[in-house]
């Protein structure tokens, strides 16, 4: 590659461009931004108590020091995807840094709860503008196809590990440190990143992007954050009247953003993306990945805590299991299509590999550790075969100078897919559940820990009956969840098949 630090056109001719140890230097570098993102959406899992016992939130305010990062992150992502194309990635990248940087250290000496939130969101803006930098960099570095579909099975990797490594990476730091050690371990790697950025990684951006249009900015946040949030709260508190109108609030102004892309001279998400074979079918199916994934996230955690009886800890590490199955996923389904199979025929295979995780969930009962791992491992696996190759056909499929943009379509889309998965699967586990309860005490019928909750203040006998019912109800609803998870991704499976033929 050709490419100096400062340059910021492509190469004239970039199919005969193979990456040297220079890019792959970058790749690594380029892994630190997206590990610490990742690891943020699981970071605080163990340090609530902590927190709580030292700033003393509000029940809403801990459910907002909670969300807020995952809500800022969706709602920003189309904005700084699009904004990287103008004023450059590695610019982008390196402000994310910063910003993620001293957010870090905000959040980790807050002495309210309003300051540890408005550091959560300041990390989210940060986040956003991190994960589409780091993989549009990679469709700009990585212009030989084989070398690119490695590398992007290295970031799918990488991004899924990441969220089961930083509960556990919570629990340690907690155990020895104070909770806010949670966020200053960011610091180094954000460091790295600003010394090594400039001199290894090059500039890349649209030659000719047009007038940014300031108006889609609040357009696309209008539209996506209500959608999440409306999606997110509905398996816990049903289809309230609220909820109902956040989903309908945002379905009015994703309509509007759509008519204002199409109409516009210099869209924000230019329509011409979906233009280009195989980049819709592409964002469409990750979605569905992402709806497996965190529908099925959705039970294993309570799973391991409340039916098996793993303190928060021990179940995280548990957790880190499966995800030995990760490393060997990608790789593999990248050698599959370099040496000839069809990628509509392999993202087919990590759809019903992804089923069969499910499958192996259907199987569980009240005490099957071993089967419920062996699950999330074959589910995770087929996840990562699905996302690195539908990853890699969006990117090759979208401009070069349209790389932020891709990027942040397919986040966003994972975004909704993942906040779908748990409303819908988690909706019919709960239904199940609360079915199978029926005469149960009301917090109790709410949720797996209110019955705990409430199996703890009842007599001997009563007390281990409630809790013995709870646990076959949860497992019931998992099943259930786990039929709909099977039929689901089959379906998806059917889908790619047919769909991916001619990308």
């Amino acid at each position: 590659m050709t490419n100096s630090p400062c340059t910021t056109q492509q190469p004239q001719d970039p199919t005969n461009s193979r990456a040297g140890r220079k890019e792959w230097t970058a790749m690594a570098v380029l892994m630190l931004p997206l590990l610490l993102v990742s690891m943020d959406v699981s970071v605080l899992y163990f340090a609530v108590p902590s927190i709580s016992a030292d700033l003393e939130p509000t029940g809403t305010q801990q459910l907002w020091i909670f969300d807020i990062y995952g809500f800022v992150l969706a709602g920003l992502l189309m904005t700084m995807g699009s904004l990287g194309d103008r004023i450059g990635r590695r610019k982008l990248l390196m402000a994310g840094a910063v910003a993620f940087g001293a957010a870090s250290v905000c959040a980790a000496y807050a002495n309210s709860a309003e300051m540890l939130i408005a550091a959560r969101a300041v990390l989210g803006v940060g986040g956003a503008t991190l994960m589409p930098s780091t993989m549009a960099l990679i469709r700009n570095m990585f212009h030989d196809a084989e070398q690119r579909a490695k590398a992007i099975a290295i970031w799918t990797g990488v991004m899924t590990g990441g969220v089961a490594f930083g509960s556990v990476l919570s629990g340690i730091l907690v155990e020895h440190f104070w909770w806010g050690s949670v966020f200053l371990v960011n610091l180094p790697a954000m460091a790295l990143l600003l010394i090594l950025a400039p001199v290894l990684l090059p500039e890349f951006k649209d030659p000719a992007p047009g007038r940014f249009d300031v108006l889609s900015v609040p357009l696309s946040m209008a539209a996506v954050l209500p959608l999440v949030y409306g999606i997110k709260e509905i398996p816990s508190e049903g289809f309230a009247p609220e909820y109902v109108i956040s989903l309908v609030a945002g379905l009015v102004f994703t309509a509007l953003f759509v008519r204002r892309q199409r109409t516009i001279a210099s869209p924000m998400i230019s329509p011409d993306l979906f233009r280009h074979r195989g980049f819709g079918p592409a964002v469409v199916l990750n979605l569905i990945s992402a709806f497996a994934m965190m529908g099925s996230a959705y039970f294993t955690t309570q799973y391991l805590q409340a039916v098996l009886g793993k303190s928060a800890l021990e179940a995280a590490l548990w957790a880190l299991l499966p995800t030995v199955l990760i490393g060997f996923a990608a790789p593999i389904a990248t050698v599959l299509v370099q040496r000839g199979v069809h990628r509509s025929t392999v993202v087919a295979v990590g759809f019903l590999t992804i089923a069969a995780g499910y499958g192996l969930l259907i199987l569980t009962d009240t005490d099957s550790l071993w089967i419920a791992l062996a699950g999330a491992g074959v589910l995770a696996s087929g996840a990562v075969i699905v996302g690195s190759q539908l990853t890699d056909l969006a990117l090759g499929a979208a401009p070069a100078e349209k790389a932020g943009a891709a990027s942040s379509l397919l986040e966003t889309g994972q975004e909704f897919g993942g906040a779908l998965g748990m409303a819908v699967l988690g909706s019919i586990g709960t239904a199940v559940y609360r079915h199978d309860l029926a005469s149960a005490p009301d917090q109790a019928r709410e949720t797996l820990g209110g019955a705990l909750a409430v199996a703890h203040t009842l007599p001997g006998r009563a007390g281990a009956e409630l809790l013995s019912t709870a646990r076959e109800a949860f497992t019931s609803g998992m099943h259930a969840a786990g039929v709909a998870g099977v039929i689901v991704l089959t379906g998806a499976a059917i889908l790619a098949r047919r769909g991916l033929r001619a990308a």
